[in-house]
């Protein structure tokens, strides 16, 4: 018997929120946050400290009861549950696994305070450990384990109850860089192969757009945008979406022209630029702001003229090996500078050129505008 077998087996469920008010003390942590949330789905909360992201896991966790709102877990309506009658598994920071236990006995601990049969616990708990890669390693101690292979073992023992949903607080925090990126992947594919639905706790932008199938960018309580990864990274709806996912250079502007074939024309202070993409309801003479992504600037002269062209002088330049971070200073020598920070993929033949000539240029469909 594996997971998600057999009859009596809950399916994966969708969740949902509407309006949640959470306030403590003066503080309003969460600001009406509604939100949907598929079947099977990976959904990340995305934002920085004190933005109400954890919160919003607890809620949804049962830790705390909303001030206002309601959670679903399918249809049925689990705002004033506690905990223990969600049906949830909760991953926190700290694995806190019991050293004095094997892991599969870590693993079964869950499926034991609910009394299932013996010869169930046996095979669900092998099903689980099978999972994370880790059935060959049943009757070891976590102490043995790298810091990874706990990391599996806890996630093994939220699975194994079969939950209809999956909460994970930051899980991969404790993890050093490297064993940080190897475990992204692993998230996934131990997440999709048990067909759970899961909600995700992270400020790391990276690991959120690595793994997510949807990511909620969160800020001061509320939601400023829900969308895959890409839809995020390259669309973003407001500039704080844009300065917390990735990095970017803003420049203040005014719609000078606006096409339902061209895009728009933005005045800013170092020119003008074309834009294939804006929000919706845009007019002229509107202020908006627009990003300019270090890799997306290509070097040398447009294929087309007037293609969001701008001249400058290397500022400095930062070999990375697969890649040079050059920062580029547009301004005049005698008068203010703007400098622009662009990416070269692969550099070969040195990346020292402070001083020397540099023009830069942009694609119409890779220059960002937003309102805010």
């Amino acid at each position: 018997m594996g997971l998600r077998e057999g009859s009596e087996r809950d399916m994966a469920v969708g969740v949902e929120t509407q309006g949640i008010m959470k306030t403590f003390g003066a503080v309003r942590a969460l600001d009406g946050v509604s939100v949907s949330i598929r079947p099977g789905e990976l959904f990340f909360l995305l934002g920085p400290s004190g933005c109400g992201k954890t919160t919003l896991l607890r809620c949804l966790a049962g830790f705390h009861t909303p001030d206002e709102g309601r959670i679903f877990f399918g249809t049925q309506d689990v705002t004033d549950l506690p905990p223990h009658a969600r049906n949830t598994g909760m991953m926190f920071q700290s694995y806190a696994l019991w050293p004095h236990m094997t892991l599969a006995e870590n693993v079964a601990f869950g499926l034991e305070m609910r009394k299932r049969p013996r010869a169930e616990i046996r095979a669900r708990v092998a099903a689980a450990l099978e999972l994370v890669h880790l059935a060959d390693r049943a009757k070891a101690r976590p102490n043995l384990l790298s810091g990874g292979q706990q990391q599996r073992v806890a996630l093994a023992r939220a699975l194994v109850v079969e939950p209809q949903c999956l909460l994970l607080d930051e899980p991969l925090s404790n993890l050093d860089a490297k064993l940080r990126l190897e475990m992204r992947e692993e998230i996934r594919r131990i997440c999709k192969a048990a067909g759970t639905t899961a909600v995700y706790v992270t400020h790391d932008q990276k690991e959120a757009l690595s793994i997510a199938d949807r990511i909620a960018v969160m800020r001061d309580g509320r939601i400023e945008q829900i969308g895959t990864p890409e839809e995020i990274y390259r669309h973003p709806a407001t500039r704080f979406v844009a300065g917390f996912i990735g990095e970017g250079h803003f420049l203040t502007g005014r719609i000078e022209s606006v096409s339902e074939t061209e895009g728009v024309q933005v005045a800013t202070r170092i020119g003008l630029f074309q834009a294939r993409r804006a929000p919706g309801g845009i007019r002229t003479g509107e202020e908006v702001t627009v990003c300019l992504r270090p890799e997306t600037l290509r070097f040398g002269v447009p294929p087309h003229a007037g293609m969001n062209r701008m001249r400058g002088r290397y500022r400095a330049s930062v070999y990375l090996g697969e890649m040079a971070r050059h920062e580029i200073d547009l301004g005049p020598e005698d008068g203010p500078c703007e400098v622009l920070t662009a990416f070269q993929l692969n550099p070969s033949g040195g990346t020292d050129r402070t001083g020397d000539p540099a023009e830069v240029w942009v694609a119409p469909d890779e220059v960002i505008v937003t309102r805010g």
